[in-house]
């Protein structure tokens, strides 16, 4: 049975679908397809050194070209904030989850409380966290997005163990019950709630699914198994091929079907980064990506086949595949993804893009790039 679902929702699946599913945990052993060698400590440091003053260079820019009273902005050049997507100076609630991932890559707890107050001012709501905010407008769309809530509550989690912080602990509960009580049904996670009309989509978004948090969220035992179970098997059974190793974009439950107009790379990149965090990632999708990066031939879109519609690069690309790297250990695909990603990087002194990564003929700059890869300089491996 079809449910009715609003003009608003129906925007928001559009909107959030190349949102992040990033979350950052302890690099798994290595990856036994892998055959490159640990670098010796000595070159390890000093590329490391490297990408900390990369990172301040784009964390500058960030903090004093991109943001706002409220956050982040989705883009450098401001709109009228009245679109079906967000755009200008509009602030995302991926964004905010980002920075608080960002605040604790740093261990700085007060960053961390000042993007957390700030998030939930700006963005708590009834049933979820509003995944846009637009301060022209000030309007709070009523429709949250799984990934980012997810996001959010992942982070408080972490924070309450990293900075011994039992408030954000309790936060990650309360929180995490809640999506649980908006965005399941029947063990399966839907992509959205909207807190207008009550309801939820009818699919899910594979890159939505983020079994890190999924599995620690404060819900009992066997409903936790039963989410688990029910969301794995969805995004494993999403994989493309072996000839071209990525990922179905959503499953939709009333159909029982997988669908996808064309594969588009970041959402492929988060799905398999988000296995790569249980250590579920399939060896073919590591091999392909290792060979794209080494040759920068890693396309924003792709037919189902594998075969490339644009010969578009990003650095949102780039920083997914840096993550990949830290997270299995592999140094290698690590550094090359990074060396790819800082060919988009604005080396102009004069450009007030300097420091981050946007186009200096239009003068763009979106919070999504920039904020992945300042991500990707902080993972550790």
């Amino acid at each position: 049975m079809k449910r009715k679902m609003s003009a608003i929702a129906v925007i928001a699946i559009s909107i959030a679908v190349l949102s992040a599913c990033e979350t950052k945990v302890k690099p798994a052993a290595q990856d036994p397809i892998s055959h490159t060698e640990a670098p010796q400590q000595t070159d390890r440091a000093v590329h490391k050194a490297d990408e900390v003053e990369e990172a301040k260079m784009l964390y500058s820019f960030i903090s004093s070209r991109l943001t706002g009273e409220y956050g982040v902005y989705t883009n450098l050049l401001d709109t009228d904030q009245k679109g079906e997507a967000a755009t200008g100076h509009e602030i995302l609630s991926e964004s905010a989850s980002l920075m608080m991932r960002y605040a604790l890559l740093t261990g700085n707890q007060a960053l961390f409380a000042a993007e957390w107050e700030k998030a939930k001012k700006t963005f708590d709501m009834e049933g979820g966290f509003s995944y846009r905010f637009s301060p022209k407008l000030q309007k709070q769309y009523p429709v949250n997005a799984a990934v980012d809530d997810l996001r959010l509550i992942g982070a408080l989690g972490e924070a309450g163990a990293a900075f011994k912080n039992e408030g954000y602990s309790q936060e990650a509960e309360k929180y995490g019950q809640r999506f649980y009580n908006y965005n399941v049904k029947d063990g399966y996670m839907y992509d959205f709630y909207d807190k207008n009309y009550n309801v939820t989509n009818k699919f899910v978004t594979l890159c939505y699914i983020d079994m890190r948090v999924l599995q620690k969220l404060s819900i009992p035992v066997e409903e936790r198994a039963v989410l688990m179970h029910n969301m794995q098997e969805i995004q494993e059974q999403g994989y493309l091929s072996d000839s071209f190793p990525f990922y179905e974009t959503r499953f939709d439950y009333e159909t029982g079907r997988y669908s996808s107009e064309n594969i588009n790379t970041v959402e492929s990149l988060l799905t398999i980064l988000a296995l790569s965090e249980v250590q579920l990632q399939k060896p073919s999708s590591i091999r392909f990506i290792r060979e794209q990066v080494e040759a920068g031939t890693l396309y924003g879109q792709y037919t189902r086949e594998g075969t490339p519609v644009n010969d578009i690069r990003s650095t949102a690309i780039y920083a997914i595949t840096a993550m990949i790297g830290a997270q299995l250990a592999d140094d290698q695909l690590y550094r090359r993804s990074i060396e790819r990603m800082n060919e988009f990087r604005v080396q102009d002194t004069g450009s007030v893009l300097y420091g981050g990564f946007g186009d200096t003929g239009s003068g763009q700059a979106y919070s999504f790039d920039n904020l992945m890869a300042l991500l990707a300089y902080w993972y550790e491996y």
